[in-house]
């Protein structure tokens, strides 16, 4: 056949397929996104979230599978998962391998804003006249100060109150080991106690009560937290970050010279690079759906004071700030979530 009478006869072939095909997506074909079942709070918030939007702006089919971070990041490396929905970017060598197997990808920016470091309550250096709290260290800015015997006699050890009290990460925690390298480096490591709790509640106690009594403590600590979102902190500076001198802090090397902080945090969501090529519609969520910091700590915050799980949080914020995640989503699937929301 002639290349027009081809042409003519294609052109007269029925259309009724052609609308079917322009609207297929991953989730109109029946295909399930899967989520890590992430076990912290700001983790399962943020997939409770992401999976409402998907669910009821783009009519998916969604499911969670629990794990701990290991076994979810490698079940997103095969695909048996689709979305992570809190990646910590350089944090896990299992995701850094797969990264560069090319089997998984980061998408977007998760959280705006997230840090850890060294803190202190706001009262212990602004001082608080509502409830009758002098400043007890005004000029406190930096964990060089932390050092000095007046500054470490503030935050005095219970049990030694000849040092003062560093409260750590429990033991077996990747932070619980930097902070107790920091405590070498920051010239710490003999005016402090560390501290380590027995567990993530046990932490989070021991600065709820210090908080509430208005006592000096200091600690470290991470944001998204509710934590975060129900107390002012400030959080102390530290030298800046250098590749030369955490590679050194990662070998176990103390290095008082070019003490640092740690790498500024990235969070993405992890997501199975195969289904990021067939869910292009998804991946462009994703890579709008950011949460500011300040948002993401009073949801957090909401779930403890409420006693709420992440899926109530997830509803209550989702009809509170639609002016927010309305941005990540087209105009028909916003309305298509609000209707499911009434």
């Amino acid at each position: 056949m002639k290349p027009y009478l081809a042409a003519l006869a294609l052109s007269a072939l029925p259309v009724v397929g052609l609308p079917a095909m322009a609207n297929a997506s991953y989730c109109s074909d029946g295909n399930t996104v899967t989520f890590a079942g992430l076990p912290w709070e700001s983790g399962d918030f943020i997939t409770r979230v992401v999976e409402t939007i998907l669910k009821d702006g783009y009519d998916c089919k969604t499911d969670t599978i629990p794990g701990n971070s290991v076994t979810l990041e490698q079940a997103t490396s095969t695909n048996d998962i689709q979305i992570f929905a809190e990646e910590w970017v350089g944090r896990s060598e299992v995701w850094k391998t797969a990264v560069e197997q090319g089997t998984v990808l980061n998408i977007g920016d998760t959280i705006q804003g997230a840090m850890e470091g060294f803190f202190v309550p706001s009262y212990v250096i602004k001082g608080d006249a509502a409830r009758n709290i002098t400043a007890a260290a005004p000029d406190l800015t930096s964990v060089e100060q932390l050092k000095d015997p007046k500054i470490a006699a503030l935050f005095s050890d219970p049990e030694e109150p000849s040092k003062g009290r560093f409260l750590n990460c429990p033991f077996g925690w990747t932070c619980e080991g930097e902070s107790t390298q920091k405590l070498t480096d920051y010239g710490m490591q003999d005016a402090y106690v560390n501290f380590r709790p027995g567990s993530a509640a046990a932490l989070d106690a021991a600065i709820t009560s210090a908080y509430l009594q208005g006592q000096p403590i200091l600690f470290y600590y991470w944001s998204p937290t509710a934590i975060m979102g129900k107390y002012d902190l400030v959080r102390l500076d530290a030298p800046e970050f250098s590749d030369e001198c955490r590679a050194q802090i990662a070998a176990g090397g103390s290095n008082r010279d070019g003490v640092c902080e740690v790498k500024p945090i990235e969070v993405a969501y992890g997501v199975n690079a195969e289904f990021a090529k067939e869910a292009p519609e998804i991946i462009e969520v994703l890579d709008k759906a950011s949460f500011p910091l300040q948002e993401l700590n009073l949801a957090l915050a909401y779930m403890v004071d409420n006693k709420a799980d992440a899926a109530t949080a997830a509803e209550n914020f989702l009809k509170e700030k639609s002016d927010l995640w309305g941005t990540w989503v087209s105009p028909e699937a916003k309305s298509k979530i609000q209707a499911a929301l009434q």
